[in-house]
């Protein structure tokens, strides 16, 4: 059974960490799986975007075409990308026959006390412009079927979390 496991979040909550752990767990049940993960996408094919609200619904519509066609032709699609705006997720749930959302929540203020890369720094400074959860909007997800909290839950738990759910719905 294919499906998309769509990770989304703001930049550092642990989307690309939890998916690529989820990765190598579907890799060991010996299943046909690939992990899109946002920053790699856009470094490879999304060079023409900006960061505008338009470009990044455009970038995220991309990923969500390209997700259905892993699932037509039987393999499971593992994305971790930003997705600020809700309508877009929700036109990729409709595109995509089994679609699953993950919200990775994590408390702005963890966030930018982690910020590995001084992301958020430099936007709260007016450095970058367009930035999720400082300059632009993150809207939350409605009614994601898994929520997990990278503030206070350890990656394995993360990680366990979207397995159990996995399982429980006989995906995996």
């Amino acid at each position: 059974m294919s499906f998309t496991l769509w990770f989304t979040g703001l930049s550092g909550a642990g989307k690309s960490s939890i998916s690529s752990r989820v990765y190598e767990e579907i890799v060991k049940c010996n299943l046909a799986v690939e992990l899109l993960d946002g920053d790699i996408i856009r470094n490879n094919f999304a060079q023409d975007l900006t960061f505008s609200k338009e470009h990044r619904d455009i970038n995220v519509k991309r990923v969500g075409f390209v997700s259905k066609l892993l699932n037509k032709h039987g393999v499971i699609s593992i994305v971790a990308m930003i997705s600020p705006y809700a309508e877009v997720r929700e036109q990729n749930r409709q595109l995509i026959e089994d679609y699953i959302e993950v919200f990775v929540d994590c408390h702005l203020d963890v966030l930018k006390k982690r910020d590995p890369k001084g992301l958020y720094r430099k936007a709260e400074k007016g450095i970058i412009k367009n930035f999720t959860g400082i300059s632009d909007p993150y809207e939350l997800p409605v009614k994601p079927e898994r929520v997990v909290h990278t503030d206070h839950e350890s990656l394995e738990e993360s990680v366990a979390i979207v397995m159990d759910y996995l399982k429980k719905n006989t995906y995996i």
